[in-house]
């Protein structure tokens, strides 16, 4: 089978075009790295990932140990959002003309992936990572800010695709009265994660390191977090990690260093960290906090998952598919602040009872997200739509 992946290089979202190779975020680049896993033992699984850029960077032909083949395409700054993402459609239908994929699979909704998938004129399926329907809700996206027009473009594309991948259960029944059919089908989460040892599991004596990761902004909902923690913080002497780039000059960052500021003695900000320093992260963490408003399938679950870190998180999104209430974390009802207190006081009750929530969600982890096991998943659903009568 020819699979043709439509996912963006992050080299053009963050203007790092001095970087050797693309970049295509942890959930992308764990599900390639399961297909290229597959195509090592069937030749006949071939794989074409198509990035747009406005300016040219290092495209090695070959990427994930030679066993993918990537294309960069050019397209000048008015191809993008500005044209509502024509000039990247057009130059990503021009290319695949060429390779004649059996399917092409457009990652995401929020950029030009999806459009260029359902406009690529081949069998084709869309990933939903964020829900941006949801998400420009909960922001009260302002009429032509980029969460508005991805929310509109969502929904413009969804009922033109031949199915969705969905994250979670909870963003299955959002899409379903808008496409023609779905699978629930979970991120991968990198190998390297499944090879973290928790430093602090044993720990009886020293205070726990609790960890939340995210960029800083409402829908992530650290300023809530805080708040909620401060009552408890002299009862378990604990330390709060806080990593994530805020939105400097936007309200939710001016109260985000209010808090700093009052709350500093048992808070750390470590701002924007690179990927390649989340293992050591985890691996000096106690718990992870996820208090998020809207989430899909949020990779620092599956990340502190595949650690061996419990993770308490918001019931809210596709969090509750991921987190085993009382087996492998804890659940709290969003924005309820004594049922969250509940929660840690819970996981906090003991070292011990860290280290073996810890030890199941990693089980869990190796179980369902591991990337091979995630790619046949999406190969299921490749041959299922191939195998639909034509114009179904």
């Amino acid at each position: 089978m020819k699979i043709a992946f439509l996912i963006p290089d992050d080299r053009d979202e963050f203007r790092r075009y001095e970087l050797p190779s693309p970049l295509f975020g942890p959930a992308p680049d764990a599900l390639l790295s399961g297909f290229a896993r597959l195509a090592e033992k069937d030749p006949n699984c071939e794989i074409h990932v198509l990035s747009c850029s406005k300016q040219p960077s290092a495209a090695p032909e070959r990427i994930y140990n030679d066993r993918i083949t990537y294309h960069q395409l050019p397209v000048g700054s008015w191809g993008y959002l500005k044209s509502l993402y024509s000039g990247c459609t057009r130059a990503i239908r021009s290319r695949l003309r060429s390779i004649h994929p059996d399917i092409v699979h457009g990652q995401g909704t929020e950029r030009y992936c999806a459009l260029a998938a359902v406009k690529s004129g081949f069998p084709n399926v869309v990933t939903i990572h964020g829900n941006m329907r949801s998400v420009a809700q909960v922001n009260k996206a302002r009429p032509f800010s980029f969460y508005w027009i991805a929310a509109r473009l969502e929904a413009r594309t969804l009922p033109k695709t031949g199915g969705v991948i969905a994250l979670s259960r909870y963003t299955q029944e959002k899409v379903r009265p808008l496409c023609k059919r779905t699978w629930v089908i979970p991120n991968a989460v990198e190998e390297r994660f499944f090879g973290v040892t928790p430093v602090l599991a044993n720990s009886e004596e020293d205070p726990p390191q609790l960890a939340c990761l995210g960029t800083l902004c409402h829908h992530k909902n650290q300023n809530w977090l805080i708040r909620a923690l401060a009552p408890l913080q002299k009862e378990f002497q604990f330390t709060l990690n806080l990593y994530g780039a805020p939105a400097e000059g936007t309200p939710y960052a001016q109260e985000f260093y209010s808090l700093l500021s009052t709350h500093g003695s048992w808070i750390r900000f470590h701002g924007h960290i690179p990927r390649s320093k989340l293992p050591e992260v985890y691996a000096q963490s106690s718990l992870i906090l996820t208090p998020s408003l809207e989430d899909n399938c949020p990779m620092v679950v599956l990340e502190a998952m595949a650690s061996g870190v419990p993770v308490i998180g918001s019931r809210i999104g596709g969090i509750p598919d991921l987190i085993r209430h009382g087996e492998t974390g804890w659940l709290f009802e969003s924005q309820n602040e004594e049922d969250f207190r509940d929660a840690l006081r819970q996981a906090l009750s003991s070292p011990q009872n860290l280290k073996e929530k810890g030890e199941n969600s990693r089980s869990v982890a190796r179980s369902q997200f591991s990337p091979e096991q995630i790619a046949l998943r999406h190969l299921q659903a490749y041959k299922e739509i191939l195998s639909l009568p034509a114009g179904s």
